[in-house]
């Protein structure tokens, strides 16, 4: 059961993910959002890069308060959202802004998908007008760029 609520936690954050990314970054806090998109710190800490504090301090409460109640279901809750957090700075962070240089030439349809499906999101420099708010389901339309692509 432990297991169940850790996977559909993961899967849960990536509709949550959308959300937050939509109204909330570039809502309110699009104060914080914006050197994400005007690329002016590029290769250095953004201001951005708060949202990790943002979204790890509730997760950390969530590991701790499930911790001293014998390991109950909020404890892999967190797990789940830390893991989907895990994953976000490894596609986001490390392969698709490349702040490490890691698989720069993948052919892999699901990984180009991500990356142009993102290339897309930061098209739109401002708080309105943006679309591709998600982070690992892609639209199929990426797919079809990419295959379509290829049959040149």
């Amino acid at each position: 059961m432990n297991f169940l609520i850790v996977v559909a936690t993961f899967f849960i954050m990536e509709g949550l993910t959308w959300l937050i990314h939509k109204y909330i970054m570039h809502g309110f806090l699009w104060t914080l959002h914006k050197d994400h998109h005007d690329h002016t710190n590029e290769g250095q800490m953004e201001k951005n890069d708060y949202f990790f504090v943002i979204f790890a301090v509730p997760t950390i409460a969530l590991m701790y308060y499930g911790t001293i109640h014998n390991f109950n279901y909020w404890f892999y809750i967190a797990v789940g959202i830390a893991l989907y957090g895990m994953a976000y700075f490894f596609v986001h962070d490390i392969f698709i802004h490349q702040r490490i240089k890691f698989l720069r030439n993948t052919q892999n349809p699901y990984l180009l998908a991500i990356r142009r499906a993102h290339k897309q999101h930061h098209k739109h420099t401002g708080k309105q007008d943006g679309e591709c708010f998600g982070f690992l389901w892609v639209p199929v339309k990426y797919f079809k760029m990419f295959f379509n692509q290829n049959k040149k």
